[in-house]
C-alpha cells in the first residue's frame, strides 16, 4: 500500500489528517509543501489545482480538503472510528468542524497566534491590532463551541472524533499565546477537553516541532 501526505508542516490542516492517520495507525510517506512559496511545482498543482494543503495520494487516488481526507481515511482504513454512528452526535461533529473552519480559524491561528508568537520568533514587530481584533473573534468562536460541546471527554462524547483533531490542532497553537492559553481557561469545558486531547499519543506523534 501506498500512502503519501503532501503538506506543510506548519498547517494546521496537516496536522489535522496526520491527526486521523495516527488515530487509524498507519504508517504513510510525508512530502513537504510550501504553498506560501512563489513557486508552488508544477506536479503538486497538478495534484491540487488551487495550490493548498494537504493532499493524500492512496495507491494513486489523489484527494484534497482536510474534511473530504480525514472522512476517507476513517472510511477506508481499518481502526478505531472516528466519527460517532448516532445521527445527532454525527451532527454536531459536522456542526462543531463547521463553526471552527469558519469562525475559529482565523482569529486563533491567523490573528493571535501568527502576530503573537511566529512574528516575534522571526524578529518581526507584532500588530497589536491585529491580535486584540482575533481575540475578540477567539472570544466568540469559544464562547460559541462551549456551549456545543457536551461535557464528556471529548467534544461529541466519550471518544475521539474529527471535531476534536479540527479544534485542537487550532488549539495547540493558540495557547502557545499567553492570551490565548488565559481565554481558553475561561471557558471549563473546553479546558477540560483541551487537558483529555492534548495528553493523547497522535498529538505528541503530530507536534509540527517533533521530527516525522
Amino acid at each position: 500500500m501506498s500512502l503519501i501526505l503532501h503538506g506543510y508542516h506548519l498547517s494546521v490542516y496537516l496536522r489535522i489528517a496526520r491527526l486521523a492517520l495516527a488515530e487509524k495507525g498507519l504508517a504513510y510517506e510525508r512530502v513537504e509543501v510550501n504553498p506560501f512559496a512563489p513557486d508552488v511545482p508544477a506536479s503538486y498543482l497538478e495534484l491540487h489545482p488551487f495550490g493548498r494543503v494537504p493532499v493524500l495520494v492512496h495507491d494513486g487516488f489523489a484527494l484534497y480538503e482536510t474534511a473530504a481526507i480525514t472522512r476517507y481515511v476513517d472510511r477506508a482504513f481499518a481502526g478505531p472510528p472516528l466519527q460517532p454512528v448516532e445521527p445527532r452526535a454525527l451532527a454536531r461533529m459536522d456542526q462543531i468542524i463547521g463553526v471552527v473552519d469558519a469562525y475559529a480559524y482565523w482569529p486563533l491561528v491567523r490573528q493571535v497566534f501568527a502576530h503573537r508568537v511566529i512574528r516575534a520568533r522571526g524578529g518581526q514587530p507584532t500588530d497589536e491590532t491585529e491580535i486584540a481584533q482575533g481575540l475578540v473573534g477567539a472570544s466568540r468562536a469559544l464562547g460559541a463551541l462551549e456551549k456545543l460541546a457536551d461535557g464528556e471527554p471529548f467534544l461529541v462524547g466519550p471518544a475521539v472524533s474529527l471535531a476534536d483533531f479540527h479544534l485542537g490542532a487550532m488549539t495547540a497553537y493558540f495557547v502557545q499565546a499567553p492570551e490565548g492559553a488565559a481565554m481558553l481557561a475561561l471557558y471549563p469545558r473546553l479546558a477540560a477537553w483541551w487537558r483529555s486531547v492534548a495528553a493523547r499519543p497522535s498529538f505528541a506523534a503530530t507536534d509540527p516541532g517533533s521530527a516525522d
